[in-house]
C-alpha cells in the first residue's frame, strides 16, 4: 500500500556511558530530501547515513539528527590538564608580584579555569555500528508511521472516489432531460423575440450547438479516470506522482463539464465535484 511522506520516529541505544538517540522527521516534498545533523566527531559517517535514508525512502523532506549525550546515571569523567593549570598558576605568580594584596584563586575557582579539566569524549569508531544500526531501527519505527498514515489517507482519497463516482452515476441519466430543457429554452426565446425562422434550419443550429453542450464524453471521461485511481490505490510502489497527474485529469474535465452544462442542477454538480477533486489533491499531496 502506498505511504504518506509525513512522520516522526526515534530510536535510542546505550553505548556506556553515552545514549545514542535518533530523531527523524519528514514532510511532503517532490522529490527526496535529506538533512542528517551529526556530532563533529561523528561527521564522517554522514554519506553513509544518507545511503541508508535513500535506501529506505523514495519521497519526502526527511531531517535526521543525532544525539550523543551521557546515559542517566553515568558521573562525567575528567582529567586534569596540568600543562593548563601550570600557565594559570604562572599567570597568578605573575598578578600578585605586581598586586601583593590581591587573594590568590581558590581550587574551586582553578579547577573552572577554561581547559582545566577536560571531559572524557568517546572514539568516534567505538560508536560507528550503534550509529547504524539505531538509525536503521528508527528508519523502520519512521516507515511504519508513514505506512499508517499512508492508510489513512488512501482511504479517504477511496471515499471522495466514491463521492465523485455517485454524482456521475446520478448525472448520467439526467443528460438527456438537461439537453430538452435547454432546446426548450432557446426555443422560447427566439418565439419572444417573434423572429422569423427556417424551421429545418432552426433545428440544425439547436441541434449543433446541443451537440456542443454535450457533457457525455466529460462523463465517460470522469468515470474513466476515477477508476483509474481507485486501481492504482493496490499498487506496492509509490503513486504519488501518478496520482498528481489523474486529479489534474479530473480537475480539467469537471471544469469542462461545469463551463458546458447549461442546467443549474448539472452546474451544482460540477461545483461539487470540484470540491471533491481538490480535496482528494490535498491528501494526495502527502502521498510518496
Amino acid at each position: 500500500m502506498p505511504s504518506s511522506m509525513t512522520g516522526f520516529a526515534s530510536a535510542e541505544a546505550l553505548v556506556k556511558p553515552f545514549r545514542l538517540t535518533w530523531e527523524l522527521r519528514s514532510v511532503n516534498h517532490r522529490f527526496l530530501e535529506i538533512g542528517v545533523r551529526l556530532p563533529e566527531d561523528l561527521r564522517a559517517m554522514e554519506p553513509d547515513c544518507r545511503g541508508r535514508v535513500n535506501a529506505a525512502l523514495a519521497r519526502g523532506k526527511v531531517d535526521c539528527t543525532l544525539k550523543v549525550v551521557l546515559a542517566e546515571g553515568h558521573t562525567p569523567e575528567a582529567e586534569m590538564r596540568h600543562d593548563v593549570l601550570d600557565r594559570v598558576r604562572a599567570i597568578q605568580t605573575e598578578v600578585l608580584e605586581k598586586y601583593p594584596d590581591a587573594r590568590p584563586l581558590a581550587v574551586g575557582e582553578l579547577l573552572r579555569w577554561p581547559g582545566v579539566l577536560e571531559e572524557a569524549t568517546y572514539e568516534a569508531s567505538s560508536l560507528e555500528g550503534s550509529v547504524i544500526k539505531t538509525l536503521d531501527d528508527a528508519l523502520s519505527s519512521l516507515s511504519t508511521a508513514r505506512q499508517r498514515e499512508g492508510d489513512r489517507l488512501v482511504e479517504a482519497l477511496a471515499q471522495r472516489c466514491e463521492a465523485i463516482s455517485n454524482i456521475i452515476a446520478s448525472i448520467r441519466p439526467r443528460i438527456g432531460d438537461a439537453e430538452q430543457r435547454y432546446r426548450a429554452k432557446l426555443k422560447e426565446r427566439l418565439d419572444r423575440l417573434a423572429v422569423e425562422t427556417n424551421p429545418e434550419r432552426l433545428e440544425q443550429e439547436i441541434a449543433l450547438l446541443t451537440q456542443r453542450l454535450d457533457i457525455s464524453e466529460e462523463i465517460d471521461r470522469l468515470e474513466g479516470h476515477v477508476k483509474e485511481v481507485s486501481d492504482i490505490f493496490g499498487r506496492q510502489e509509490p503513486i504519488g506522482r501518478r496520482l498528481d497527474f489523474l486529479i489534474q485529469e479530473l480537475n480539467r474535465e469537471a471544469n469542462t463539464l461545469g463551463s458546458k452544462a447549461q442546467d443549474a442542477d448539472l452546474t451544482r454538480d460540477a461545483v461539487e465535484l470540484k470540491v471533491l477533486i481538490e480535496q482528494m489533491r490535498e491528501q494526495a499531496q502527502n502521498l510518496e
